[in-house]
């Protein structure tokens, strides 16, 4: 199952994401994630969600392989579409989104992390876009939200990653913890916020939405238009191709 929505103790829900070998999400994955989150946005029961993966990393972003594969632009549209869709459903829970985040976390991945509230991570956690390695562009939106300016250009002008700690230093991760350890901390910090009286919580994540200095859904959908000129003009394919033929190998 790519995605699968489980109630624990007190009112944490647990979203996980599992699609191996390295959790890049079909089309029907980025819908399943906007599901999984509209479902808990809308259940009284749920205080606060963790968005977890299994595997050996937290998201590699789109299926490259599954979009190279399909005649024409309908997978293309399709994954856009979808990564929009869970990106603004993360964002716009009603309830706070805690993202446990272990190995890798790429493109769209950082896209979920940085539409989240709060971000733990593994030790062995590092992020990054990849996006122009691979002829597109998108989640400079969410990454922004990590590092400063002139930090988010360097990385994405290189497709550069960096570490879970150096995103600490910044404190936009949360707590960096032991690759073991990585559940169990976010379950922690999930149940602090779930023993908070949820109508309080509630009118708190809407209030922190609201002042928000930059409409985030709106600007990740500004950026997605470039996306759609690289493909139009063939640019996206050359660097999918190239991708696909090297195997897929991992930003590092």
């Amino acid at each position: 199952m790519t995605v699968q929505s489980t109630m624990h103790d007190k009112g944490v829900r647990v979203v996980t994401m599992d699609h191996p070998p390295v959790n890049a999400l079909p089309v029907a994955g980025w819908f399943a994630v906007a599901d999984a989150m509209r479902e808990a946005a809308q259940d009284d029961a749920t205080r606060v969600v963790v968005l977890r993966a299994e595997g050996r990393g937290f998201n590699a972003g789109v299926d490259i392989k599954e979009m190279q594969r399909t005649p024409g632009f309908s997978a293309l549209l399709e994954a856009n579409r979808g990564c929009y869709e869970a990106f603004k459903a993360i964002y716009e829970c009603r309830v706070p989104v805690v993202s446990a985040v272990n190995g890798f976390c790429l493109g769209g991945g950082v896209g979920l992390a940085g539409s989240s509230d709060v971000i733990i991570a593994a030790d062995d956690a590092y992020f990054g876009v990849p996006e122009v390695d691979r002829g597109a562009l998108g989640a400079a939106t969410h990454l922004s939200r990590l590092v400063p300016q002139h930090l988010l250009r360097a990385l994405y002008f290189t497709s550069r990653t960096i570490t879970a700690q150096r995103l600490a230093e910044f404190g936009s991760v949360f707590e960096v913890v032991p690759r073991d350890r990585l559940d169990e901390a976010a379950l922690d910090f999930a149940g602090e916020i779930a023993a908070k009286d949820p109508r309080v919580v509630r009118a708190a994540k809407e209030a922190l939405n609201g002042i928000d200095p930059i409409d985030v859904p709106k600007s990740y959908r500004f950026e997605q238009g470039f996306t759609f000129e690289l493909n139009l003009a063939g640019v996206a394919d050359e660097h999918r191709d190239e991708f696909v033929a090297s195997g897929g190998a991992l930003a590092t």
